[in-house]
């Protein structure tokens, strides 16, 4: 079992959180991992780029112009490619049920290993809460360059479990007051990130460079994931 520094907001040192062997020491297939990664961008994609065939512009039928005696090239419709107005000859197509199922078990053995990777470069930092009076990015700006943050910073909170009405099975992640002020204080800084725990992909965590995250958070993360 190893152990993360816990700070405060000014990136004082409080002390240690343990963390356990199944989050430190996760394995998974490389291939699955590559495939859930796939399959976040694909599902990321709109599908809405829709350009018609010439079978789909309306315009004349009538003959441009006759077929012998001007010694142009024949023609013989105005929505052919080559006129303005005319069809798109091979272009995008809106597609439909492009949606590529990601199993839960996967998705959770991927973040799992992929938050494991972050452990071992120790890119992983614990803060004790994100509670503050009111927004100040200068905070935040200092709390990243005393504990040496470089790159993309993911900062990932609790959050607070509301009930879907109709449905007492389901229940939604949702933002909470107290950090409330932290994440508008993230908005400003570039290359920084505020999100909830549950609400995170494997390619959130990919692209990070550091993860910060909360006690609480922390906590959370090990009941979802171990």
């Amino acid at each position: 079992m190893s152990n993360l520094k816990k700070f405060d907001l000014e990136g004082q040192e409080l002390g240690q959180v343990n963390v356990a062997d199944a989050l430190s020491q996760a394995v998974a297939n490389p291939q699955m991992v590559k495939d859930y990664i796939v399959a976040i961008r694909a599902n990321a994609r709109q599908w809405s780029a829709h350009t018609k065939t010439r079978s789909e512009v309306k315009h004349t039928t009538k003959k441009p112009h006759p077929q012998k005696g001007g010694g142009r090239a024949r023609q013989g419709s105005l929505v052919s490619p080559q006129f303005r107005g005319g069809g798109c000859a091979f272009g995008p197509r809106a597609k439909s049920n492009q949606h590529v199922r990601i199993n839960k078990k996967e998705r959770q053995a991927a973040i799992r290993f992929l938050l494991s990777e972050k452990l071992k470069s120790n890119q992983v930092h614990i803060v004790q809460n994100f509670e503050m009076d009111a927004p100040k990015t200068q905070t935040v700006s200092r709390l990243i360059k005393t504990l040496n943050l470089s790159g993309r910073v993911l900062f990932l909170s609790e959050g607070n479990y509301a009930a879907i009405p109709g449905c007492e099975e389901f229940c939604l992640s949702v933002r909470s007051e107290s950090h409330r002020n932290f994440a508008k204080s993230v908005r400003n800084i570039e290359k920084a990130r505020f999100s909830l725990v549950k609400n995170i992909s494997g390619y959130d965590v990919l692209v990070a460079k550091h993860i910060v995250l909360t006690e609480s958070a922390f906590d959370e993360l090990n009941r979802w994931l171990c």
